[in-house]
């Protein structure tokens, strides 16, 4: 059986405090975006196998998509025979969540095609121990994220909602920009207030915000000159999504993100896609 595994992106991402355990406490606006990977779930053969065509993606359990297999199978007590085809369209160590969506998918994907009656909040409970952006892409709608991102509550956006993004020709590891952010000075804040309806794009605006980029421009100064881009090309606002690198420009209509693809300058290895929020 085969499915679509969406990306996403972070309309807003403050870091509230580092945990004990070494992970972060986070309040986040996300919203899935059209563009997909594209995954095939057949029953049988042996053991859990992955199969995977267009980017380089890790392999066995440490894939995200077999390591959901494995928590599923056990959870629901079925035997892990199955094949995972994997044709990825999502950049990788790009922010926007593919690995954590194809996770996400497979639990979803196994639930249906197994009919193992498995409820949301029991999916989203073993999503969250695969990551922490994976139950935001079982619970399917725009959500603010809180906690490491399991507690979820949904928000209405305007829609249609429309980005055109800049994909960087090198990756950032969500690991490496966390530490780089604990090593910043000065970031005693308090939390923003997030509502959970908003009518119009220009009252999103105001929201823009990632705490991960000043980190990410610690390494990658440019991310900086291309929002600044897509700005002066037309975009009404501009951010970072996720641990980055991708940037993306936001529009109410596909035809103004059309007329700022066309009129950014790219620097070498730079690539754009234009895709929609769901």
């Amino acid at each position: 059986m085969k499915f679509r595994s969406p990306a996403k992106v972070n309309l807003y991402l403050e870091i509230l405090s580092k945990r004990p355990d070494g992970y972060h406490e986070i309040q986040t606006l996300m919203q899935r975006i059209d563009l997909s990977d594209e995954l095939e779930i057949d029953l049988g053969g042996r053991g859990i196998r992955l199969v995977s065509e267009g980017a380089e993606v890790p392999e066995g359990m440490d894939n995200l998509a077999c390591r959901a297999a494995r928590i599923f199978c056990e959870e629901f007590g079925i035997r892990g025979d199955l094949r995972i085809r994997l044709k990825k369209k999502i950049p990788v160590a790009a922010g926007l969540g593919g690995g954590s969506s194809n996770a996400a998918t497979v639990l979803l994907g196994l639930n249906e095609l197994l009919q193992a009656g498995g409820e949301g909040e029991r999916l989203m409970a073993l999503g969250a121990k695969i990551g922490a952006d994976v139950p935001f892409f079982i619970f399917q709608k725009p959500a603010l994220a809180r906690g490491m991102g399991e507690k979820l509550t949904a928000v209405n956006l305007p829609a249609p909602l429309w980005f055109l993004m800049l994909v960087p020709p090198f990756p950032i590891s969500t690991a490496w920009a966390y530490q780089a952010y604990d090593r910043l000075p000065g970031k005693k804040k308090e939390p923003m207030r997030i509502k959970n309806s908003y009518r119009e794009l220009a009252d999103l605006l105001p929201l823009l915000k990632n705490d991960l980029e000043s980190a990410a421009l610690t390494r990658h100064p440019q991310i900086a000159h291309m929002k600044e881009e897509l700005l002066a090309r037309g975009a009404r606002g501009a951010l970072m999504s996720g641990s980055g690198p991708v940037i993306f420009g936001l529009f109410s209509m596909r035809k103004e993100a059309e007329r700022t693809e066309k009129a950014v300058a790219l620097p070498a290895g730079w690539q754009t896609v234009i895709t929609r929020g769901i």
